[in-house]
Order: structure tokens, then C-alpha cells, then sequence
């Protein structure tokens, strides 16, 4: 029996079957409004700094509610997912195979960023007196504030910090501690299943202002800075967009090893959550519809609730392709001419500083300069990144996204519990009879 939808509810799936397509409509119409505010075509209407505040809040509102959903989600799902995963052995497996393929994929990434800032060399015959912008205040990474950093003091500040890897810690207590008071603690673990479940459902209703999202961020992007930013940097841009396509090949590549054929399935079922992360430029807008589409694929949410919280705090791909790329570039633009010793002990320094990359403001860009300090490379050439950061920011970011799906993807196949697809989101979804089809992931049944 077809199930019958109110105007409102039919209105949204129409909506959700072309939020894709709305997506890339919103990109390229803020492309097109943004140039033509910089141009002072509307300077009728608004001046340009109100155009730009403008567009800026269309961003600011999707990422401030995204935000309001990320903390109990990713609470709500490690929680009911771990309490589900009766053998806790299983935590420790999964969790020593996720580190283990983090600290490939950051070798491999950092590695890569070497390679072609080497080849490339686009610091060489850069004009050091174009940019003379500040980047604030810098503090080097401290290793042992990061690990003290890692275990919360007050669960409920660092939620309202929407601080991952501390909601990830306590997280991975409470889902244990569940498990082991057994029958008195079902009432928690429902409640949790019943959290998870309704931040899906906002997060769906969130979703639907995402092309507006981004055409905000694009439109107050090339606003400001005019579409002229792009061709000064064409080279420096060209290059790093060409690195980071051979670092998704990598990945596809490895994942085809584990996934064969479905890994491209898994590519174009986050494709939204990859299009959000690289307009936004914020991998936090993306992680929970990156939860529902992994659902979707066949991730049970018991691994992917552990995963992806690791991942976002220890898996950034793009990023730290990008801090090697940008350290080697800035040593360049000021002629250093660092031997390969030194090269790879900046690997080395990035492989470790990379880790504490969520916990620290300002994120690659810190790195960055913490990584220069402590080699005696002037910091003062971030300024010569800052203009057209947004830009290298929403390539990178995507790249974590992609990076962090194919993880999940892959450790799941390796734990055996892979299940059949369903469709994306967006495409038909076949005849179904019971309930609980399309929400595998919410309902974790022991036996799943």
C-alpha cells in the first residue's frame, strides 16, 4: 500500500530527490552574484560590505544549526552503537584497525604533498611583497596539552564546544559502561537510539536550506575578493587540485582493493556530503548526512558512530596533504632550499602535530606555522596562503570527507559486516513492507 504524503511532505522529497542539483545550481549562482557585487553591478541596492554580510549569514545560519546537531548525534550513536556490540573486544579490534589505516593514509597524504610541491616548486619566483596580511597570534603545538586536551573535564562543555574527540572519549565510556549494567541500562540505550533518530530528522529538515548555504559562502567569497583572486593564484591552485585528484585515486584505489566495484557506488552515495564539505568548506556541515548515506550503503551505524569521530579528529587527508604542500611552498617563495633530511623530518613533525589538528584554532593554518617556527622557516609566509585559503580550504576538506567515507567503507568490509545497499538518498527506494527498512542504521539490533 503506497504510503500517502501531506503537501508538506511531498514538497520536501521532491526537494530531497534534487538537492544535489540544487547544490551545484547554488554554487554557480553565487559564483555569478558574488562577481557581479564585486564588480559594483548591484551597488544600487547595497553597498558591497552589506552584500557580503549578507550573503555570509545564509552560511553562518546552516552551519550554526548543523552544529546544534553534531554533538548529540555523534553522542547518540557511539553510545547506542556500543552498547549493541555485546563483545567489546570488537571496540579494541576496530578501533587498533582504524589507527592503523589513519596512520597509513597520513603517511600517504603527507608524502604525496611533498612529492608534488617538489615537482611543482610553485614558491619558486612567488613575489613576496603582494600579501602583507596578519595571521594573529601563533602558538606551537604541544603535544602533552593535546593529549590532556583529549580527555574532558565536563561532558556538558565540551557538547556545547562541539569538541569531537572529548564527546568521542566519554562516549566510548558510556557505550562500554552500558554493556556492562546489562538490563538497567535498556531504557538509556533506547533513549540514545531515539536521539540519534531524531537528529537524523532534523538534520533532514536542515539539509533542505544547504543550496542556500552555499550560495551564500561562495557569493560572500568572491564578493569580496573578486574572481581576479583565482587567476594570480591559477598556478598555486591548479597544482595543489591536481595533487589532491591523484590523492582521491590513491584512496578510490586502495578502497577498490578491499570494496572492488563498490567502492564506486560509496563514491556517488556521499557525493552530497562531499559537495556540502567543499562549498561550506567545513567538514562538520557534512558529517551528518555523511551518517545517513553511509546508512544507506550498508554501514551498520555501531561502525560508523566510532569511526567517523575518529576519523574527523585523526583521518584529515586533505589537510595534511595541504600542510606539507603549503610548509614546502612558503620555504620556497623565500628561497630555502631545504635538503631531503630536513624534508622528512617536516613529514615526521607533520605526521605527529597533524593529530591535534581538530583540537587547535585556525586548524591547518596553526600547523603550519607551528611547523615553520620549529624549523626556523619564516612564519610570516602564511599571508601568502591566507588570500585564497577558502578556496585550497574547500578542496581539502572535501578530501577529508572522501577520505573519512572510504575508511568506514573499508574497515567494515574487513570487520565482515558489509550489508546490501540501499538506494541513495534521492534515488527510488524499492517496494518495502516492514518498518524498519531504510533505517538500519538507527535501529541496532545485536544480531545485525
Amino acid at each position: 500500500m503506497t504510503e500517502r504524503r501531506s503537501p508538506f511532505g511531498w514538497f520536501i522529497h521532491v526537494l530531497s530527490t534534487y538537492l544535489t542539483r540544487c547544490i551545484l545550481i547554488g554554487m554557480v549562482l553565487g559564483i555569478v552574484v558574488g562577481y557581479l557585487v564585486n564588480q559594483n553591478l548591484l551597488a544600487g541596492v547595497m553597498t558591497t560590505e552589506h552584500w557580503v554580510r549578507s550573503f555570509q549569514v545564509l552560511s553562518t545560519i546552516f552551519l550554526n544549526l548543523i552544529k546544534l546537531v553534531v554533538a548529540p548525534l555523534v553522542l547518540a550513536t557511539i553510545v547506542s552503537g556500543l552498547a549493541h556490540m555485546n563483545d567489546s573486544s570488537a571496540v579494541g579490534r576496530i578501533g587498533f584497525r582504524a589507527i592503523v589505516w589513519f596512520i597509513i593514509a597520513s603517511f600517504i597524504s603527507i608524502s604525496l604533498g611533498l612529492l608534488m610541491v617538489n615537482l611543482f616548486q610553485p614558491g619558486v619566483g612567488v613575489d613576496l611583497t603582494a600579501t602583507s596580511q596578519s595571521i594573529g597570534e601563533v602558538k606551537k603545538l604541544d603535544m602533552f596539552e593535546f593529549i590532556e586536551h583529549v580527555f574532558p573535564k565536563n561532558i556538558i562543555q565540551a557538547m556545547a564546544d562541539n569538541n569531537v574527540l572529548q564527546i568521542l572519549v566519554f562516549a566510548l565510556f558510556a557505550g562500554i559502561a552500558l554493556t556492562a549494567i546489562g538490563e538497567k541500562g535498556k531504557p538509556l540505550v533506547r533513549g540514545a537510539e531515539a536521539l540519534a533518530e531524531l537528529m537524523l530528522q532534523i538534520t533532514g529538515y536542515v539539509m533542505r536550506f544547504a543550496p542556500f548555504a552555499v550560495f551564500g559562502a561562495l557569493a560572500a567569497v568572491v564578493a569580496k575578493n573578486g574572481l581576479g583572486i583565482l587567476g594570480t593564484y591559477a598556478k598555486l591552485l591548479g597544482e595543489f587540485y591536481f595533487s589532491l585528484l591523484i590523492l582521491w585515486a590513491l584512496l578510490i584505489g586502495i578502497g577498490f582493493v578491499f570494496l572492488r566495484s563498490r567502492v564506486l557506488m560509496l563514491i556517488r552515495y556521499v557525493r552530497q556530503p562531499v559537495l556540502i564539505a567543499f562549498s561550506t568548506a567545513s567538514s562538520e556541515a557534512a558529517m551528518p548526512k555523511l551518517f545517513e548515506q553511509l546508512d544507506r550503503f550498508g554501514v551498520p551505524r555501531r561502525i560508523s558512530g566510532l569511526m567517523l569521530p575518529l576519523g574527523y579528529s585523526f583521518n584529515l587527508d586533505g589537510s595534511m596533504m595541504y600542510a606539507s604542500f603549503a610548509t614546502i611552498f612558503i620555504a620556497q617563495a623565500y628561497g630555502h632550499v631545504l635538503p631531503i633530511g630536513t624534508q622528512i623530518l617536516i613529514l615526521l613533525t607533520l605526521m605527529i602535530s597533524s593529530k591535534g589538528i581538530a583540537a587547535v584554532p585556525r586548524a591547518s593554518l596553526v600547523v603550519i606555522a607551528a611547523t615553520l617556527a620549529m624549523f626556523d622557516l619564516p612564519v610570516e609566509g602564511i599571508a601568502l596562503v591566507l588570500a585564497i585559503d577558502q578556496f585550497l580550504d574547500m578542496g581539502r576538506t572535501a578530501t577529508n570527507v572522501l577520505g573519512n567515507s572510504v575508511a568506514t567503507a573499508v574497515i567494515t568490509k574487513w570487520e565482515g559486516m558489509l550489508q546490501p545497499p540501499l538506494p541513495a538518498d534521492g534515488e527510488p527506494e524499492a517496494p518495502h513492507d516492514t518498518p524498519e527498512h531504510g533505517k538500519r542504521g538507527l535501529h541496532l539490533d545485536p544480531g545485525q
